[in-house]
């Protein structure tokens, strides 16, 4: 995409990639970074944060800040370095590697960071004047209280005319005086001594004020020091070649703030008690070489990084504009509007800076600190969980030159939560709302663009293999979890004939897994496939519709022995093979029986669980009851059929049913009865209660069908047990016929050993 920042082409040091804009080098991101970095927080409320919690905890404020903020900083000139990089800064990189809808939400949140951060830094430009205008105050005898916005907002507006006037060429000359202002300042401090009545005995550093403010406040106040480090990412546009000027400008400025951050805290615990370091928010002046340096370079520091801010914001600002994001068309063409060959944002400015009014009018610098904390942590925790999926997700089409890590990512999304949360709950709980109401918003009208989801598919697509590889590696252990149904089920009706869908879909819903395959006779061809998949489609919805947790596929296959032959290849969806299959027939096509009876053959002889469903047009009736027969000679599929029925009542849909057991016995025989599938029961802690396990005395196979059909007539499934020598038989056909009174019926054939324990 060729950006339209401007008319001027500049050409990259590559010699290959032209750029529009200003054409400047690695040093203006350095330097734009840096001066925010080393601003008021700095000099005005660093040694507050230093006698509220001790040099050791100071240390891990500056620690955990950059927890956040190197992940951040690495995950962004990872994704810089994806595409070519235009105007736009963090919003234009994340936008064109994930999508306007994810780059939007970030973007807007974003842009309000860096327009709040204009107020916050010319306040702190105002506190800079403070002892002067107390000493005009005392030297002129002025009786009204001297407010500090009467410097604030006026400068506010100079610099925001400065902006429109001279563009961004005036921003960066300004930062190169204002940062050898502030390198002086801090060499001042550096090489100060602290007068005698404010130095401690000793160093300690745990040492705080007797009644200290609550480390997640002093954190929430100090934490915009450490956010500067993306500053120079709104210079994008205008940069000759922005995919090594702001990994390097952005890491190095990281970097060398953390350890001005370390020495400076160090010498503050060093050189002044805990309670002038929080009392005294010109402590810094009382220890430097020359006092008034630090009241210069707090002014400088200030206004270097309100320049930064005020040069990234609209940028910010007008690449959103560019792309459609706000929701009103006209306001997109008003705010993409730029003038000159650079192309310079003028209406994003006006807009930025009626912002930066608004909250240099309303708020004090600790107000505007905490708010901005806020915003700054969920717009980084956002890029770095964005980054960590992208990472997660393997996509060929990520393909950056400058390589961080996932775990590294995923270290600055947990840091940006744990913090949120620890400032306040509520707040954080309000700021991800509105970023994900955001995107939400975006969302609407983008569907065909990249979003959220497309990047969770994906990761959920390399999770999924790594599951499905592991657990392979692990089937030797597959015992030691315990059995769990993994079913396959065959059909050639399609959506005809549903009641075996609903049946997998039940047994699925949480402790099993299931495939449901469509089988259509023919030979393969191409024609065919498409035409198999339209009906896969349609029942994919009715499994989303139904809430199914099935995975459903088609087959073509020329015979029906051939198509389960396929069936019962296929690996299990959990990464573990498939132990069941599940066949079906209609009560009233008994024709179907002898394909049923060879498929169940098939299936004994591979070593599966042979499940038979008779569908009937009752389709489970009301979902109530559960019937399940037990005779002698079907001791081994006892334990299948009550898991199976103790699964079945777990799903919502059955959540009113009861299970009766009914445990049958020859007359002479009394190895099977009521009392021992009681203990068994109440061993293997199945929902079944003692009242409703019931003995059944027969004589002959006529005696135990009329028992089933007298007691279980309005049952909404029946589970009873098939043996081997009824799969073999000859009148198997009549054997899945019988109980001719009884709605649905599932037989049961267990090929595996199944505990209850």
């Amino acid at each position: 995409m060729i950006s339209k920042l401007g008319q001027q082409t500049n050409t990259a040091s590559n010699g290959n990639t032209p750029q529009f804009g200003h054409g400047f080098g690695t040093a203006p991101v350095f330097l734009a970074s840096i001066s925010t970095i080393l601003g008021a927080i700095l000099f005005l409320r660093f040694g507050y944060v230093v006698g509220n919690v001790g040099l050791l905890k100071t240390l891990a404020i500056i620690a955990l800040g950059h927890l956040v903020t190197i992940p951040t900083v690495l995950a962004v000139s990872e994704v810089a370095t994806n595409r070519r990089v235009a105007g736009g800064g963090a919003y234009y990189i994340v936008s064109r590697s994930f999508g306007t809808s994810i780059g939007g939400a970030i973007g807007l949140a974003l842009f309000l960071s860096q327009a709040i951060s204009i107020a916050f830094y010319m306040v702190a430009f105002a506190e800079a004047f403070g002892p002067l205008l107390e000493y005009l105050q005392v030297r002129y005898e002025i009786e009204s209280e001297i407010n500090l916005r009467w410097l604030s907002i006026p400068g506010t507006v100079v610099l925001i005319i400065i902006m429109l006037t001279k563009g961004a060429n005036i921003g960066v000359s300004l930062l190169w005086a204002i940062c050898i202002i502030l390198g002086a300042a801090l060499l001042s401090f550096l090489f100060g001594s602290p007068p005698k009545d404010i130095t401690p005995m000793s160093l300690n550093i745990i040492g705080t004020i007797a009644e200290p403010e609550k480390f997640g406040l002093v954190f929430a106040t100090c934490f915009p020091a450490f956010t500067g480090m993306i500053a120079g990412l709104g210079l994008s546009g205008d940069l000759n070649n922005p995919q090594r000027s702001i990994p390097l400008g952005t890491i190095s400025a990281t970097l060398a703030g953390m350890v001005v951050y370390i020495i400076v805290a160090v010498k503050l615990s060093w050189n002044a008690t805990p309670e002038h370091l929080a009392n005294d928010q010109f402590i810094m002046e009382k220890i430097s070489l020359w006092g008034p340096a630090i009241y210069i370079g707090l002014a400088a520091a200030s206004l270097s990084s309100a320049l930064g801010s005020i040069m990234v914001a609209p940028r910010t600002l007008q690449a959103l504009a560019k792309d459609n994001v706000m929701p009103i068309p006209s306001l997109n063409r008003l705010l993409r509007f730029g003038v000159g060959k650079e192309q310079d944002p003028v209406p994003a400015t006006f807009v930025s800076g009626i912002i930066a009014l608004v909250f240099v009018t309303i708020g004090g610098i600790n107000f505007i600190a905490k708010i901005l904390t806020m915003f700054f942590l969920v717009t980084y925790g956002a890029l770095c969980i964005v980054s960590f999926l992208e990472h997660f997700a393997g996509n060929p089409s990520y393909r950056p030159t400058f390589h961080s890590r996932w775990y590294v990512s995923l270290l600055g999304t947990v840091m940006c939560g744990i913090m949120m949360f620890q400032i306040s709950f509520l707040t954080a709980i309000i700021s991800i709302t509105i970023m994900l109401t955001i995107y939400i918003g975006l969302r609407r009208g983008r569907d065909e663009q990249r979003g959220l989801s497309g990047i969770f598919q994906g990761a959920m697509f390399q999770l999924t293999r790594w599951l499905q590889t592991t657990l392979q590696k692990k089937r030797a252990n597959i015992s030691e979890s315990g059995w769990r149904p993994s079913i396959v089920a065959i059909t050639q009706f399609r959506e005809r004939r549903l009641g075996h869908f609903d049946l997998l879909r039940w047994i699925c819903h949480r402790q099993g897994f299931g495939q449901f395959i469509q089988y259509f006779q023919g030979d393969y061809s191409f024609t065919d496939e498409i035409s198999a998949r339209m009906h896969v489609e349609a029942l994919i919805q009715q499994s989303e519709a139904s809430g199914a947790g099935v995975f459903v596929d088609s087959l073509i296959c020329p015979n029906f022995h051939l198509a389960l032959a396929h069936v019962m290849q296929m690996p299990g969806i959990s990464g573990l093979p498939n132990n069941s299959i599940l066949l079906e027939f209609d009560n009233e096509q008994p024709d179907e029986i002898a394909e049923v009876q060879q498929g169940a053959l098939m299936a004994v002889d591979s070593l599966f669980n042979v499940l038979i469903l008779r569908s009937t047009k009752y389709r489970f009736g009301y979902r109530s009851s559960i019937h399940v027969w037990v005779t002698n000679d079907n001791i081994s599929n006892v334990p299948m059929m009550l898991l199976l029925a103790y699964i079945l009542v777990g799903h919502p849909e059955w959540k009113k049913a009861k299970i009766r057991l009914f445990a049958c016995a020859d007359s002479w025989d009394t190895e099977l009865d009521a009392d021992h599938l009681s203990t068994v029961i109440k061993e293997g802690r199945l929902p079944i209660s003692e009242q409703n396990v019931t003995s059944v005395s027969y004589e002959d196979e006529e005696t135990m069908e009329n028992e089933v059909t007298r007691r279980s007539a309005q049952a909404d499934l029946v589970i009873v047990g098939l043996t081997t020598e009824e799969l073999n038989s000859e009148d198997f056909d009549l054997i899945l016929q019988r109980y001719t009174g009884v709605n649905d019926i599932l037989f049961v054939h267990s090929n595996e050993h199944i505990a209850i324990d």
